[in-house]
């Protein structure tokens, strides 16, 4: 009988968003769906903070839209942009100091056939190499946002089986204006599943 992987807990996201995207790299994103277990390796995130950060959704203060982040650390949202696509962010810090890392690439590992066939593309390297590919993929959309992502049910985080050796570098965030200079784009260095566009 396999053992159910147990998901990160409440004390991993319960801390400063900058240390918990580090140190989200290397961990394991599953995803239940109906039948299938779909599964990711986070290869690149980014940080968004509260009143110190103007690229964040929180920096004016709470709305409907970004109440999340403003609420219990280890859940998720998710929010739609561009009229295009879904982006996954793991809430961070404490309850009432928002803070949220943006999932932006994954490296798949399991129900790739899934991934490819929700994608509707056999690339691989295109698979999940960016916020709104890897949600697509993993059939992610705004039912979840606000789940509790310490249940270990639908979506979470695991440890991998055994821990990876890689070198981690840090950049600029992408696609934002305003708080452009900040170094909070944290990716798996020389990883193909990193997304394309780099920021300086």
């Amino acid at each position: 009988m396999n053992k159910r992987p147990r998901a990160l807990p409440l004390a991993f996201y319960a801390r400063d968003t900058l240390l918990v995207a580090q140190e989200v790299l290397g961990k394991i994103l599953v995803r239940e769906l109906n039948d299938a277990v779909l599964k990711g390796r986070i290869v690149e995130a980014e940080a968004y903070r509260g009143t110190d950060d103007p690229a964040s959704h929180s920096y004016r203060g709470m709305t409907n839209r970004n109440r999340v982040m403003f609420g219990r650390p280890g859940v998720a949202y998710v929010y739609f942009t561009y009229g295009n696509h879904y982006c996954l962010n793991l809430v961070t810090e404490g309850e009432g100091v928002p803070g949220a890392v943006l999932v932006r690439a994954l490296q798949p590992l399991d129900g790739i056939e899934i991934m490819k066939r929700n994608r509707n593309t056999g690339e691989l390297r295109n698979l999940t190499s960016g916020p709104g590919k890897l949600t697509k993929a993993f059939a992610i959309t705004k039912q979840h946002n606000g789940l509790d992502l310490t249940v270990g049910r639908e979506l979470f985080l695991v440890e991998p089986d055994a821990p990876p050796s890689f070198e981690t570098a840090q950049s600029r965030r992408i696609g934002i204006r305003e708080g452009s200079d900040k170094l909070w784009r944290f990716y798996v260095q020389g990883n193909p599943f990193v997304s394309k566009k780099a920021a300086p």
